[in-house]
């Protein structure tokens, strides 16, 4: 009984220290007062203030636009990479292939955002681009960092695979490219699927790699949200994470219940 005791407590404690600050941005998100830890009464006006934060909602136009590309990108490149390093067999520079594909998992997120800093300005320097930083530079470093995450991903579940199925296929007369695509594709989908959201993520999320990376009119939404907390936390700071937390929410339940039909 005092283990089970003592078990319950601390799921418990777990429980409350991960969510306890959620839970408190989303009461204080309708807090009529500006004052973030102080009650002034219910009040929903920061979500209308919020709808009319232009910075705020171009921003967050941007991060979208930026998540979607480099992760599709990172996918393609992710799926590429990881065929190469599952179906080729050993290859000459193969450690040195494996080794770039992962350093960005182990580096530093500031190492990696000056290195591409510097890798754009001597570009521009040299062939004239990137003019400027913005929508390209931070879409090629997003796509950087999700690549490796893509390409873990989507390595593992090839390597899990049962060739026998496309060397089934190839021995009834289909050309690699069919085999592909009507094979490997529809098997490893799942995994195409969460190694999109992962980079997806990832982009969405990323502050440190964007601020190298970006310049003037071309802030993301994590960067607007940090410039914007740092003088103190704004209440539409919490009304925009409570959004965040809402659409996340849905999106969870929805894949719950629709992974509970198919398994009926």
């Amino acid at each position: 009984m005092k283990r089970s005791a003592f078990l319950m407590s601390a799921l418990a404690f777990g429980y409350a220290f991960l969510y306890a600050p959620i839970v408190l941005l989303v009461t204080w998100s309708f807090n009529e007062s500006r004052v973030a830890n102080i009650w002034g009464g219910f009040s929903t006006k920061w979500y209308g203030e919020l709808w009319d934060n232009s910075e705020f909602l171009d921003a967050a136009w941007l991060s979208l636009q930026v998540a979607a590309t480099s992760a599709t990108a990172a996918l393609g490149l992710g799926t590429l990479a990881a065929l190469a390093l599952v179906r080729f067999g050993r290859f000459h520079g193969r450690g040195l292939f494996s080794g770039l594909l992962a350093a960005p998992l182990v580096m530093p997120e500031v190492i990696l955002g000056l290195a591409l800093l510097l890798l754009f300005v001597a570009l521009e320097d040299l062939i004239g681009w990137p003019d400027g930083r913005g929508f390209s530079t931070i879409v090629i470093a997003h796509t950087t960092v999700g690549l490796a995450y893509a390409t873990v991903v989507i390595r593992s579940r090839l390597a899990q695979m049962d060739r026998s199925l496309e060397e089934a296929a190839m021995d009834l007369g289909a050309r690699p490219v069919k085999v592909f695509l009507v094979i490997t594709l529809p098997v490893i989908a799942p995994s195409l699927a969460a190694a999109w959201l992962l980079a997806f993520t990832l982009s969405l999320d990323d502050v440190v790699v964007a601020s190298f990376v970006t310049g003037p009119g071309a802030s993301t939404l994590p960067i607007e949200v940090f410039s914007a907390v740092r003088l103190g936390v704004s209440p539409q700071v919490n009304a925009l994470g409570t959004l965040i937390v809402a659409v996340v929410a849905v999106i969870i339940v929805t894949g719950w219940w629709l992974a509970g039909r198919r398994a009926r």
